[in-house]
């Protein structure tokens, strides 16, 4: 060989030399960066990867806390939360992967399991293969909310794709439309929306918990068992109310005999216990069931009894014979001509030819002439002060949604008709419970009460309106009101005494003035040698008869007596207690 080639072959040698060095450099750098990567992960940037890791594998589920019970005086459930499931699934489970798993998994879809699930969750197979649609690019649909465990049970079994559960509650009223109103009633997240359970939603709600749970990579729950707990749910407060689930029946159940006897539009009733203000029962017409409110209009929801006002025809004049006795205008031995008389040209009269009558025969007969000429007796300040005390004008916060104040207008802009109309019940208006608290002043011997729907022993907040002599003297000439040529006969209570008065107002146009509908009123009180209760009832548009007396009066017997009997109260009219007497 010559010098020449070995000198090639040496040159290129060395050539392949110089790269092998490059090579050997570049992959010890590359080892070098490796090695500072690793230092870096394993190292300097290990919590950050522990936590991002975390936060990808663990995750946080919601506790739901079991929402508190509201309950009647005796202890009576009549608001319950029940455990329940929500059925959700993650759509982006039936992408097409290369996991044979999951494609065998979707491509059952629309096949038996499904048809299964949607019989079993009361819905469509086409709504509910929707909600697997993975082109939506949602991660979380609801399937079906608040349906029972064992369906859940069978649901899970079938093993779909995406599928997950969460643990809920569901409300449930067993009084049913009975205590409707009251109650009010949750949305489907159990968040309260009408009634007590919208009023006193922060109390009762209770405080969510969570716990941790592992994931898998597509975000599902892959252990269940011995997981952390980061925060217990806390429940909710039951709440206790004053009424009694009993008497809340019996108004009912005669409330609606009425309304539907009468053709009536609709009617409010309001028990009051006479000593404590306590409110017993309350209850409207028409009613709804709050455990199935699909398609309701929401004016059904309303409970007329707080929230509407009405003018309440001549239940208001023993109320004004109080204050003007009290006041010292008239006297109790004061005769009244009731002649119809004008005030500037407007006639007041009544409805029959009464003559001249005493105190107790103007309430009994109920007199518009007489009532008129006791209410222009008093300065208008002096009438206005007594109605605005007894609670007219004023909402009676009984810490309900949209409790109604009612109307009074101010003494200083009343001509001398509008008083004397003050006086049977027109130009001022009240709720149904308004008017039965302004009675308590009658029945508790001139004591004027709070009203509350939680229970109680003792009302703090009593006021005494009325001396007890003028309270028990009107509260005598009422008497009369249901006896033998009074307006309210069929008010009467066999065995007990009764105190009352009818009220016949006719009701106002929307266009301005009265129209042809009346509201029939009662509002009575008994036993009427010491009353226990007052109630007071309202029905709005009775069709042919329309009085108070004909129409109201007779569903305050029915309520009356059944709730003297339930509550045990001992009858105090002198024949029973005589042939009780002579059989012991």
């Amino acid at each position: 060989m010559s010098v020449a080639e070995k000198k090639k072959n040496s040159k290129k040698a060395s050539d392949f030399s110089g790269r092998r060095k490059l090579v050997l450099v570049f992959m010890l750098l590359g080892v070098c960066v490796l090695i500072l990567k690793a230092i870096q992960l394993q190292v300097m940037d290990t919590q950050f990867l522990q936590k991002q890791g975390r936060s990808r594998q663990v995750g946080t589920v919601k506790i739901a806390a079991y929402r508190g019970q509201i309950k009647d005086r005796n202890g009576e459930s009549l608001a319950v939360s029940a455990p329940v499931e929500s059925v959700w699934v993650n759509p982006q489970y039936c992408k097409e992967t290369e996991i044979e798993e999951s494609k065998l998994i979707c491509s059952d879809l629309g096949g038996i399991r499904f048809k299964q699930a949607a019989k079993l969750l009361g819905m469509s197979l086409t709504r509910l293969l929707k909600a697997f649609d993975a082109s939506t690019h949602k991660q979380f649909v609801y399937l079906k909310r608040h349906i029972e465990p064992s369906v859940a049970v069978e649901v899970k079994a079938l093993g779909l794709p995406g599928i997950g559960f969460i643990r809920e509650f569901k409300r449930f009223y067993p009084a049913g439309e009975v205590a409707a109103h009251l109650l009010g009633f949750t949305n489907i997240d159990d968040k309260g929306q009408e009634g007590l359970e919208l009023m006193y939603n922060s109390s009762l709600k209770g405080v969510a918990g969570s716990k941790r749970v592992i994931r898998d990579g597509k975000r599902r729950i892959i252990e269940e068992q011995n997981l952390e707990s980061i925060k217990e749910p806390v429940d909710g407060q039951d709440l206790q109310l004053s009424i009694d689930e009993r008497l809340q029946y019996l108004a009912y159940k005669e409330l609606k005999a009425g309304v539907v006897k009468h053709r009536a539009k609709s009617a409010s009733l309001v028990i009051l216990e006479a000593e404590t203000g306590n409110i017993l029962a309350v209850v409207n017409q028409p009613s709804f069931n709050p455990n199935m409110r699909k398609n309701l209009k929401i004016s059904r929801y309303r409970n007329r009894a707080i929230t509407d006002v009405y003018e309440p025809g001549s239940t208001m004049k023993p109320l004004v014979v109080a204050a003007a006795l009290e006041g010292g205008f008239i006297k109790d031995t004061q005769m009244f001509d009731t002649k119809d008389f004008k005030i500037k040209g407007r006639k007041v009269k009544d409805d029959h030819k009464y003559g001249t009558l005493n105190l107790t025969d103007v309430l009994k007969k109920s007199s518009n002439v007489a009532a008129s000429k006791i209410a222009l007796s008093m300065p208008s300040d002096y009438f206005w002060r007594f109605y605005h005390d007894l609670g007219f004008g004023v909402a009676p916060r009984v810490n309900f949604p949209g409790e109604a104040s009612g109307i009074l207008p101010e003494y200083f802009g009343w001509s001398k008709f509008e008083q004397a109309t003050l006086s049977f019940g027109y130009r001022v208006s009240m709720s149904t419970l308004q008017l039965a608290r302004a009675y308590t002043v009658l029945a508790d011997d001139g004591v004027l009460h709070t009203v509350s729907l939680l229970k109680r022993e003792k009302d703090e907040y009593a006021m005494q309106v009325l001396s007890p002599k003028t309270a028990i003297k009107v509260r005598t000439m009422i008497e009369q009101v249901v006896q033998k040529g009074g307006t309210a006969t069929r008010a009467r209570v066999d065995g007990y005494r009764v105190a009352g008065k009818t009220g016949t107002a006719k009701k106002a146009s929307r266009k301005g003035g009265y129209g042809d509908d009346h509201l029939s009123v009662f509002v009575g009180m008994a036993p009427a040698s010491d009353p226990k209760l007052v109630i007071a009832v309202m029905v709005d548009s009775p069709q042919g008869d329309y009085y108070g007396g004909l129409v109201a009066a007779p569903i305050f017997a029915k309520v009356m007596g059944g709730a003297l009997r339930v509550l045990g109260i001992a009858p105090d009219e002198e024949q029973t207690m005589s042939v009780l007497l002579s059989k012991q």
